[in-house]
Protein backbone atom coordinates (compact mmCIF):
# COMPACT_ATOMS: atom_id res chain seq x y z
CA UNK A 1 0.00 0.00 0.00
CA UNK A 2 1.38 3.73 -0.45
CA UNK A 3 0.07 6.54 1.57
CA UNK A 4 -0.08 9.78 0.31
CA UNK A 5 -1.62 13.63 0.52
CA UNK A 6 -4.93 13.82 -1.20
CA UNK A 7 -5.32 16.42 -3.70
CA UNK A 8 -8.30 17.44 -5.41
CA UNK A 9 -7.27 14.81 -8.25
CA UNK A 10 -8.93 11.98 -5.04
CA UNK A 11 -11.76 13.76 -4.45
CA UNK A 12 -13.74 11.32 -6.77
CA UNK A 13 -11.81 8.14 -5.60
CA UNK A 14 -12.28 9.71 -1.49
CA UNK A 15 -15.71 10.82 -1.08
CA UNK A 16 -17.49 7.00 -1.31
CA UNK A 17 -15.49 6.20 1.60
CA UNK A 18 -16.18 9.07 2.89
CA UNK A 19 -19.87 8.23 2.93
CA UNK A 20 -19.39 5.39 3.81
CA UNK A 21 -17.46 6.73 7.25
CA UNK A 22 -20.44 9.06 7.56
CA UNK A 23 -22.32 6.00 7.54
CA UNK A 24 -20.49 3.80 9.95
CA UNK A 25 -21.58 6.59 12.80
CA UNK A 26 -24.88 7.12 11.46
CA UNK A 27 -25.11 10.26 9.56
CA UNK A 28 -27.29 10.44 6.29
CA UNK A 29 -25.07 9.52 3.07
CA UNK A 30 -25.77 13.04 1.18
CA UNK A 31 -23.02 12.21 -1.81
CA UNK A 32 -22.92 15.06 -2.82
CA UNK A 33 -22.89 17.26 0.10
CA UNK A 34 -20.03 14.73 1.36
CA UNK A 35 -18.11 15.50 -1.65
CA UNK A 36 -18.58 19.24 -1.82
CA UNK A 37 -17.26 19.58 2.00
CA UNK A 38 -14.32 17.72 0.96
CA UNK A 39 -13.52 19.39 -2.21
CA UNK A 40 -14.00 22.98 -0.01
CA UNK A 41 -11.55 21.49 2.77
CA UNK A 42 -8.76 20.64 0.35
CA UNK A 43 -9.40 23.77 -1.77
CA UNK A 44 -9.24 26.39 1.42
CA UNK A 45 -6.35 23.89 3.27
CA UNK A 46 -8.37 23.84 6.11
CA UNK A 47 -7.59 20.06 6.29
CA UNK A 48 -4.86 17.56 5.87
CA UNK A 49 -6.42 14.12 4.35
CA UNK A 50 -4.31 11.07 3.87
CA UNK A 51 -5.25 8.13 1.66
CA UNK A 52 -3.91 4.59 1.61
CA UNK A 53 -3.78 3.27 -1.95
CA UNK A 54 -3.74 -0.43 -3.23
CA UNK A 55 0.34 -0.75 -4.42
CA UNK A 56 -1.30 -2.05 -7.51
CA UNK A 57 -3.98 -0.31 -7.99
CA UNK A 58 -4.12 4.14 -8.19
CA UNK A 59 -7.87 3.56 -8.42
CA UNK A 60 -8.41 1.48 -5.48
CA UNK A 61 -8.80 3.57 -2.09
CA UNK A 62 -8.05 1.51 0.99
CA UNK A 63 -8.79 3.93 3.42
CA UNK A 64 -8.23 7.79 4.47
CA UNK A 65 -7.67 9.77 7.58
CA UNK A 66 -8.35 13.54 7.61
CA UNK A 67 -6.74 15.97 10.17
CA UNK A 68 -7.78 19.54 11.11
CA UNK A 69 -5.26 22.18 12.73
CA UNK A 70 -5.30 23.79 16.22
CA UNK A 71 -2.93 24.97 18.56
CA UNK A 72 -3.02 24.39 22.53
CA UNK A 73 -2.63 28.38 24.64
CA UNK A 74 -1.00 26.76 26.97
CA UNK A 75 1.75 25.28 25.15
CA UNK A 76 1.91 27.50 22.59
CA UNK A 77 2.16 25.00 20.08
CA UNK A 78 0.10 23.63 17.42
CA UNK A 79 -2.14 20.28 18.23
CA UNK A 80 -3.47 17.79 15.03
CA UNK A 81 -6.94 16.70 15.50
CA UNK A 82 -7.01 13.38 13.87
CA UNK A 83 -11.18 13.74 12.85
CA UNK A 84 -11.85 11.12 10.83
CA UNK A 85 -10.51 7.27 10.02
CA UNK A 86 -11.71 4.86 7.75
CA UNK A 87 -10.86 1.65 5.84
CA UNK A 88 -12.67 0.63 3.30
CA UNK A 89 -14.34 -3.25 4.65
CA UNK A 90 -12.01 -5.11 2.03
CA UNK A 91 -8.92 -3.64 3.33
CA UNK A 92 -9.42 -4.37 6.71
CA UNK A 93 -7.12 -6.22 9.21
CA UNK A 94 -3.93 -5.10 6.34
CA UNK A 95 -3.02 -2.60 8.36
CA UNK A 96 -4.21 0.43 6.58
CA UNK A 97 -5.16 2.29 9.46
CA UNK A 98 -1.97 1.82 11.55
CA UNK A 99 -0.22 2.73 7.94
CA UNK A 100 -2.31 6.52 8.01
CA UNK A 101 -1.70 7.20 11.62
CA UNK A 102 1.64 6.76 11.49
CA UNK A 103 1.56 9.41 7.93
CA UNK A 104 -0.36 11.37 10.32
CA UNK A 105 2.29 10.85 13.39
CA UNK A 106 5.11 12.11 11.17
CA UNK A 107 3.36 15.14 9.80
CA UNK A 108 2.36 16.51 13.42
CA UNK A 109 6.18 16.00 14.04
CA UNK A 110 7.18 17.35 11.12
CA UNK A 111 5.23 20.92 11.59
CA UNK A 112 6.30 21.12 15.52
CA UNK A 113 3.26 19.99 16.82
CA UNK A 114 2.57 19.04 20.48
CA UNK A 115 0.56 16.24 20.52
CA UNK A 116 -2.13 14.12 17.95
CA UNK A 117 -5.92 14.27 19.27
CA UNK A 118 -8.48 11.29 18.09
CA UNK A 119 -11.87 10.43 19.87
CA UNK A 120 -13.95 7.70 18.89
CA UNK A 121 -17.35 6.50 19.97
CA UNK A 122 -17.45 4.94 23.22
CA UNK A 123 -18.75 1.43 22.00
CA UNK A 124 -15.46 1.62 19.08
CA UNK A 125 -13.60 -1.10 21.19
CA UNK A 126 -11.52 -2.02 17.90
CA UNK A 127 -10.48 1.86 17.29
CA UNK A 128 -10.00 2.00 20.72
CA UNK A 129 -7.47 -0.65 20.86
CA UNK A 130 -5.84 0.50 17.71
CA UNK A 131 -5.54 4.02 19.07
CA UNK A 132 -3.62 2.66 22.18
CA UNK A 133 -1.20 0.55 20.36
CA UNK A 134 0.02 3.06 18.03
CA UNK A 135 0.49 5.09 21.37
CA UNK A 136 -2.48 7.12 22.01
CA UNK A 137 -3.60 7.33 25.91
CA UNK A 138 -7.07 8.39 27.13
CA UNK A 139 -6.85 11.83 28.50
CA UNK A 140 -7.60 11.32 32.11
CA UNK A 141 -6.50 15.14 32.82
CA UNK A 142 -9.28 16.67 30.67
CA UNK A 143 -12.50 16.28 30.50
CA UNK A 144 -14.57 17.07 27.39
CA UNK A 145 -17.85 18.42 26.79
CA UNK A 146 -20.08 19.66 23.49
CA UNK A 147 -22.36 22.23 23.31
CA UNK A 148 -24.82 21.54 20.23
CA UNK A 149 -25.72 24.76 18.54
CA UNK A 150 -28.79 24.63 16.94
CA UNK A 151 -29.85 24.85 13.44
CA UNK A 152 -32.38 27.52 12.87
Amino acid sequence: MRITQATLEHLNLLTPLFVKYREFYGALPYPDSSRNFLEKRLRRKESVIYVALADDDDKKLLGFCQLYPSFSSLSLKRVWILNDIYVAEDARRQLVADNLMRAAKRMARDTQAVRLRVSTSSNNLVAQKTYESMGFREDTEFKNYVLPIDEK
